[in-house]
């Protein structure tokens, strides 16, 4: 029941992202205090998000571990539901939602940092923090990625379920306005009703190109991978 090195990295992965979590809810700003606490900011979603998908790849590798070789045909039943459970969490919800997050903060952070994430904000939250909220989460999920394959659903469920979430959010995004009179993101104070809507339908669109790039990535490293072994064999038959 040895660990290989990839099951020992899941398990060091959702200790940091338990890690960050339990040290960002530590944190006093006046925003956790309002409507919607930290349940209205997407990077907190998108964390919980990672730690839930890391959770489950744990709780996968383990019951695969106590599972191998017991001949128990209900254990390896219930294997495979968290094995499709896993893959499904990556293809719709892991890897768009946590590539939106680190692409769209960093990109506007550039641009202009009062936009996304104000200055006044380093004096909560410290640096390494941040880029665990905003950085780390792209190599996590790359990795997890180039360590095991993921069966994605067919395109027309993934994408309508990533449709969803992101709808989803935006609609929480205008209830928190409309309950609040505040938008959750500084910048979308300086743009007009217009902007918002074309912004919205954006990282909607944005959010389902990310679907389909974490699809076609997924499909590129394991028929490579596929590729190359199928080359170290042909000597052998030959």
């Amino acid at each position: 029941m040895a660990l290989v090195p990839s099951q020992v990295l899941r398990v060091a992965i959702l200790l940091s992202y338990c890690s960050i979590l339990c040290n960002y809810k530590a944190i006093e700003m006046p925003s956790h205090q309002t409507y919607g606490g930290s349940w209205k900011f997407l990077t907190f979603i998108d964390l919980v998000i990672q730690a839930v998908f890391f959770g489950i790849c744990v709780l996968t590798d383990l019951s695969s571990l106590l599972t191998r070789g017991s001949g128990n045909q209900e254990q390896e039943r219930q294997l495979k539901k968290l094995i499709s459970l896993r893959d499904w969490m990556l293809a719709v919800l892991a890897f768009p939602v946590g590539i939106f997050v680190v692409a769209v903060f960093w990109i506007i952070y550039a641009y202009d940092r009062e936009m996304i994430y104000p200055k006044l904000l380093d004096n909560f939250i410290p640096g390494w923090l941040n880029h665990g909220m905003h950085t780390t989460v792209l190599p996590f999920i790359l990795i997890e990625m180039r360590t095991s394959h993921h069966q994605y659903p067919s395109r027309t469920s993934g994408l309508t379920a990533i449709c969803t979430f992101a709808v989803g959010y935006i609609l929480w995004v205008c209830w928190v306005h409309h309950v609040t009179g505040m938008w959750v993101y500084p910048f979308l104070e300086h743009i007009g009703p217009g902007a918002r809507i074309i912004f919205f339908g954006f990282t909607t669109i944005l959010m389902n190109f990310l679907y389909l790039l974490g699809e076609v990535l997924n499909n590129y490293i394991w028929d490579t991978q596929k590729s190359m072994e199928e080359e170290k064999e042909k000597p052998k038959l030959e």
